[in-house]
């Protein structure tokens, strides 16, 4: 065990290196189109739909209804940018994954490390979204504060099995799959611009399949202070589900390319 958490934080140094040069690059992604969609949804959209009434969602406004949607949408997108194309780099264009395997480091330390990054990611760039959305009057409770794990835990949700499936491409048009029939309707239709309950009955039973509707679901629980503690305990253990199991797929996955 001491072996294993020793080996995955070497890995993890190895990638807040990599981040200490780039990190630049992902600014845009991680920091300003949240914001833009904040902006844009929360106050620009959220003024006419405040005008309107606020009755069909409980009397909040309609930027404390969306910003927990957008927090655990951003965690989300970033750990799925960080699961495809750097995972594939590493097996099958720049190699460095063998280079590291080549050392006392096993295809499990190497998952660890890569999730321990992903992980780093979520976290620094929801931290930095969850201030802006306090700024904004976007939390109505202190429990809001809370909507961050979440939004961690989701991300790895979405990460570990994503990292799996990338172990099993030849190339990377299969995240197009990915992109375009996870991500694109996750992201729209699972509760963070509007109540899946006004979703067609098939639809809104797909929604709750979505690692992503559980997340916002306790986000906004908790940014409204309207938790429910049942259905609370099922969406953490649900999100864990997806994590662990990716996980393990994801070791899989990498034993298998790297050793064979």
């Amino acid at each position: 065990m001491t072996v294993a958490v020793e080996n995955g934080r070497r890995m993890f140094d190895y990638w807040l290196t990599v981040y200490k040069r780039t990190w630049k690059g992902t600014v845009i992604s991680s920091f300003l189109l949240p914001l833009l969609y904040l902006a844009a949804m929360g106050i620009g959209l959220g003024s006419f739909v405040d005008s309107n009434g606020t009755g069909a969602l409980g009397g909040v406004s309609y930027l404390q209804f969306i910003a927990p949607g957008l927090l655990a949408s951003t965690a989300l997108q970033i750990a799925v940018g960080e699961a495809t194309y750097p995972v594939m780099g590493g097996l099958k264009w720049q190699k460095f994954y063998h280079s590291m395997i080549a050392t006392p480091l096993r295809p499990a330390d190497v998952v660890y490390g890569q999730l321990g990054f992903i992980a780093f990611r979520v976290f620094t760039s929801c931290t930095v979204f969850l201030v802006i959305i306090a700024l904004f009057g976007g939390l109505r409770s202190p429990l809001g504060v809370l909507a961050l794990p979440v939004a961690l835990l989701v991300g790895m949700a979405v990460a570990a099995p994503i990292a799996a499936y990338a172990t099993t491409l030849e190339n990377d048009s299969g995240f197009a799959i990915v992109f375009r029939f996870g991500v694109v309707p996750a992201f729209l239709f699972s509760g963070a611009f509007f109540p899946v309950s006004q979703l067609p009955d098939w639809i809104e039973w797909l929604a709750y399949v979505s690692p992503l509707w559980h997340a916002v679901d306790l986000s906004r629980g908790l940014s409204l202070g309207s938790i429910n503690p049942l259905l609370a305990v099922v969406n953490v253990v649900y999100l864990l589900a997806w994590f662990l199991v990716g996980t393990r797929l994801a070791v899989r996955g990498f034993t298998r390319k790297l050793i064979g």
